[in-house]
């Protein structure tokens, strides 16, 4: 009898102990807590990239595209680096839709006239077409053309 007693006692230990330790869905995985969680270190947001990462990483392609030498290169990143601070600036004050406007327009107009004055005149206009375009050829435009319209 004490045998019998002994062992019900052991196999109830031993069956609660086992269903304690399953999961909500009957798998042995660790406890969890029913509250959430914040988000983990991956999905934290990255820090905004400064004026001189922007312009560095557009470099590159503009040189490619105009064809510049080094003192020209140094020209273009130095006034598109002044330029890109002053609308950094500008989005960190979130001033009302029509004076954001009207600043971002005499921040165009000046970067424009320092360009003229630092480039000459055919890779002046080679840079505006670029910025018009997008940083896309004009073949590469009527590659997109063609391929919209068959």
């Amino acid at each position: 009898m004490k045998k019998l007693i002994l062992f019900l006692t052991v196999s109830l230990l031993a069956i609660f102990g086992t269903h304690a330790q399953m999961g909500r869905y009957g798998t042995f995985d660790s406890q969890r807590s029913a509250l959430p969680r914040g988000p983990g270190p991956e999905a934290q947001k990255e820090d905004p990239k400064t004026a001189e990462e922007l312009v560095a990483d557009q470099m590159p392609r503009i040189t490619e595209a105009l064809d510049l030498n080094a003192f020209e290169q140094a020209v273009v990143s130095s006034i598109l680096n002044k330029y890109v601070q002053q609308r950094i600036e500008l989005q960190i004050l979130e001033l009302p839709k029509d004076k954001t406007r009207e600043a971002y327009e005499k921040i165009a107009e000046n970067q424009k006239a320092e360009l003229k004055q630092g480039l000459p005149p055919e890779k002046f206009e080679g840079f505006m077409d670029l910025m018009e375009n997008g940083g896309k050829s004009k073949k590469e435009k009527k590659d997109r053309k063609k391929k919209k319209k068959t």
